[in-house]
């Protein structure tokens, strides 16, 4: 990496820390912290809900396994129009009628103080392994340009970002994230037309050589529950997304941040939407790369053709292949990536912990200094496990399928819960309790089956992809169920 790409790079580390910690004026109090007063413009928020889908596990791990497979990953994003739609008819009115920082204190409303700290305990989970998969991509990008050791980069990018997310409260995350989203773009475009313009043949060698080797293909539409089909794909896409808008705190918290209803529900749709084309443009660059080192334009060397190191053939194309200038381009905007995402997971944990768990537990009335403090304190606190769990991420064979996998596991089925909440007239805590006890048992047996029955278990029938969707609807079944008979008895 020639001194004008180590420029621009640091350039932007540089600026984007500066100016997210340029906020710290007006970020004086705990509302200003987490909702920014609700007084930012829609546009920066449409962008922010879009910079927190994607991430450095688009960025690096999407190219990775379209270099690997194929475009079946793309099935994910095409469940997207489904739940932006649901959000904008159902979840983005609930919140802001709500009008809380949290998006747990509704559970708490629906079915009691267990609920909410059930529900905020799984979302500070996902968060934690959500930060610590994208430090290590992070870190994999720059171990490939510079030879810096993995764990020593998780750090130092883990850092930066806790900083700035710190100082800048929500209203830096927002408008750093509307900055990376574009930044990103911009950086996935050049990279595309470069491969496919610096082609051997010309760009229709590209697609004649991914079009022989089936890359362009979505997966199997078979019916097979154990394999990662279009079928099993689109339906946990839905169940994923569904989760996000519904009772992810990084969106919740945006919704509450806008101006306006309208501005909320305006900014969650566009927001979604974006990342569809998006996320074919990376897709198409993993096909792209395979294509272009198949033609002969490259070597590609023998360690990185191993399939369980497939999310560095991005970075190593970065560095050796594109011309100065554009390789720091290319490696701040999947900084720019992994950093909006980190940031958003830093601020709305602490956001969390300060309403769902100090103000409820340790101190009701606590002033708006007390608070902050909390707030910084969470932050840190949230940011060495998070590094901790990006060193523990090294040799993962895929980013992308070990985050799809522990998301689905850490969430523990809080969709459930949620959704008997928002679609049942009932309101029987019993039933709640009965359905998540439920879930969690569907959800172990998925996860755990292969360690202590063997793989013909029954449980390793179904994709790991499948866990969020059978125990999201067990709570939800068990728990409407239970309520229908609980309320009938006392009717009788």
């Amino acid at each position: 990496m020639n001194g004008i790409d180590l420029t621009v790079f640091f350039l932007y580390m540089a600026g984007i820390t500066i100016f997210g910690g340029s906020f710290f004026r007006k970020n004086k109090s705990s509302e200003a912290f987490t909702l920014g007063n609700s007084d930012i413009p829609g546009w920066v928020v449409t962008m922010s809900i879009f910079a927190t889908f994607v991430s450095s596990i688009s960025y690096l791990a999407l190219p990775g396994i379209a270099f690997l497979s194929n475009w079946n990953a793309f099935v994910f994003s095409l469940s997207l129009p489904f739940a932006a739609i649901i959000a904008v008819k159902f979840f983005v009115p609930l919140y802001r009628r709500i009008n809380s920082p949290s998006a747990y204190t509704y559970m708490e409303q629906r079915f009691g103080p267990w609920a909410r700290i059930y529900v905020s305990l799984c979302y500070l989970l996902t968060q934690l392994m959500r930060i610590g998969t994208i430090l290590y991509l992070l870190a994999l990008a720059l171990n490939a340009i510079i030879g810096w050791d993995v764990a020593t980069i998780i750090v130092v990018t883990g850092v930066v970002v806790t900083i700035y997310s710190m100082l800048g409260g929500i209203q830096g995350v927002v408008w750093t994230d509307a900055i990376q989203g574009i930044i990103l773009i911009v950086g996935a475009v050049v990279c595309a037309v470069y491969i496919l313009f610096d082609m051997p043949e010309g760009p229709g060698q590209l697609f004649a050589i991914a079009a022989e080797n089936d890359k362009f293909s979505l997966g199997s539409f078979g019916l097979e529950l154990s394999k990662p089909t279009f079928w099993v794909v689109l339906i946990y896409g839905i169940f994923i997304n569904l989760q996000n808008y519904g009772i992810d705190q990084n969106y919740v918290q945006r919704y509450m941040a806008s101006r306006s209803d309208r501005a909320a529900k305006r900014s969650a749709f566009i927001g979604g939407m974006l990342y569809i084309p998006v996320s074919a443009l990376f897709l198409f660059i993993g096909t792209a790369l395979f294509a272009y080192y198949n033609s002969g334009a490259a070597e590609l060397p023998a360690d990185l053709q191993d399939i369980n190191r497939s999310d560095r053939v991005f970075p190593y194309f970065i560095v050796n292949e594109l011309p100065a200038g554009v390789t720091g381009l290319l490696i701040a905007s999947i900084f720019a990536a992994g950093m909006s995402t980190v940031s958003t997971s830093f601020n709305s944990s602490a956001t969390v912990f300060l309403t769902d768990y100090y103000n409820k537990y340790f101190k009701r009335t606590a002033s708006d200094r007390e608070a902050m403090k909390v707030l910084y304190l969470s932050s840190v606190v949230i940011s060495i496990l998070g590094i901790a769990i990006g060193i523990a991420m090294i040799n993962v064979r895929s980013a992308l399928d070990a985050w799809w996998k522990l998301a689905s596991i850490f969430s523990g089925g809080m969709l459930g819960l949620f959704l008997l909440g928002a679609f049942s007239e009932r309101k029987n805590v019993l039933g709640a309790i009965i359905g998540v006890v439920a879930g969690l048992l569907v959800i172990l047996w998925l996860s755990l089956s292969n360690v202590f029955l063997g793989p013909e278990a029954l449980g390793n029938q179904f994709h790991t992809y499948l866990t969020i969707v059978f125990g999201t609807t067990t709570i939800f079944l068990v728990g409407f169920l239970v309520s229908l008979l609980g309320n009938k008895n006392n009717g009788a």
